[in-house]
């Protein structure tokens, strides 16, 4: 099977199985047997997908990134054609106003057949034309993602996301919305008496739901350089418009308000774990014990410049030759990711690999050569779609860290 069919019959199978306890938890009752028998060979059949999922992604990975030309049946799989996606040729064609031709075209068709036509006239560029995005000190922390989990996809936003390096998964290739089961209360044990009765208790399961949430970004360019064919010069364009996406992405998982389409960030988020910012070792500490009284494993600080500078500041103790609390890239003993785009007087400590990034379809490119402004001044406007949610597996996971009242 194809990625997309093997993911499709994945989602099948992981409703299949919700329904089985959706259906007992109304009943107010635990599994039958012959429910237990359903629900496990389920559980298998969906375990069997997830490694042919990994199989088929890296597969199609490593084709896109050497670039090789694979064709199967005489055409050109999707994975090659993402590795051959000139973004320039796509905005030039708009410019002219013709018709796509090659691998832009062929590509603009297949993600159409997948996701739907583009509106007004744009077209449609893949996630993964948009690795790279150049990070600005002050707006953007310089993080280059490098984890890639075993049991998820990696996203194509990888390199763009603010706080990818601390550990955020993303899951991309999404068709419609998304739950992922969740264990809620766990089961009761105790110790019991020859011929006792254990505890009596149920698995009880909730589920977290992903549902696309659109975000766009305007950016302007000048005709010539689009009209240019240096490859410096795609990446350029490349950077500039995932930046306009990205930068509304990275915000959003940090504090975005759940209000006005945007989804709901980790600051504000029920449930999530807060605190006074550190000034001390023993607050660093503290912190970190928040954490690890709730059974997680804290992975890394995200914080602003200002409170990073302070903290490097700062002295573990008293004694000659003590060490500071932070450097450039940790804070204690953990690593951490500081910008400017951070809101102020913020501290994040937490298990990033609990948040989730979900991607839905393609970007959809629209080129503006009429624009009052840019019009006399001889340039273009270019607006960048995408489709995106963000949700936290489990909110515990993460201490919010402000200035202590009257601070």
């Amino acid at each position: 099977m194809k990625l997309n069919e093997i993911r499709e019959a994945r989602a099948a199978k992981v409703a299949e199985a919700r329904s089985i306890i959706a259906a007992a938890e109304n009943a107010k009752r635990s599994l039958n047997t012959e429910e237990s028998a359903k629900f496990d060979a389920i559980k298998a059949e969906i375990s069997d997908l997830e490694q042919q999922e990994q199989r088929a992604s890296f597969l199609d990975e490593q084709e896109r990134r050497s670039g090789a030309r694979v064709v199967e049946g005489g055409k050109d799989t999707f994975a090659t054609l993402e590795a051959r996606a000139n973004v320039l040729e796509a905005l030039r064609a708009q410019m002219e106003g013709r018709s796509l031709t090659g691998a832009a075209a062929e590509l603009h068709k297949e993600l159409e057949q997948r996701h739907g036509k583009a509106s007004h006239g744009g077209i449609l560029v893949p996630l993964s034309a948009f690795e790279a995005r150049a990070n600005d000190a002050t707006s953007g922390a310089k993080l280059i993602g490098t984890d890639h989990l075993a049991d998820q996809y990696i996203g194509p936003l990888r390199n763009s996301l603010l706080v990818k390096q601390l550990g955020v998964r993303t899951l991309s290739g999404l068709v419609g919305n998304v739950d992922i089961p969740k264990a809620g209360a766990s089961l009761s044990v105790g110790w019991v008496g020859d011929g006792g009765s254990v505890p009596d208790s149920s698995k009880t399961f909730v589920s977290v739901t992903l549902s696309p949430k659109h975000v766009g970004g305007v950016t302007e360019m000048s005709r010539q350089l689009i009209m240019q064919s240096a490859p410096a010069i795609e990446a350029l364009v490349r950077d500039d418009l995932s930046y306009a996406i990205a930068a509304a992405v990275d915000a959003a998982i940090i504090a975005g308000t759940g209000a006005n389409n945007q989804p709901q960030g980790i600051i504000g988020r029920a449930g999530v774990q807060t605190a006074v910012i550190p000034a001390t070792w023993a607050d660093v500490l503290d912190r970190e014990q928040l954490l690890r009284a709730a059974n997680v494993n804290p992975g890394g600080w995200y914080t602003t410049t200002a409170v990073q500078t302070a903290l490097r500041k700062v002295l573990k103790s008293n004694v000659a030759g003590a060490e500071y609390i932070a450097d450039a890239t940790h804070i204690g003993d953990l690593p951490s990711a500081s910008s400017n785009a951070a809101p102020a007087n913020t501290a994040i400590l937490g298990d990033w690999s609990q948040v989730m990034v979900g991607q839905w379809g393609a970007v959809e490119l629209l080129v503006n050569p009429f624009a009052d402004g840019p019009y006399q001044r001889g340039g273009v406007l270019v607006r960048a779609f995408a489709s995106v949610d963000v949700q936290c597996r489990n909110e515990v996971a993460f201490v919010v860290c402000t200035p202590a009242e009257g601070g």
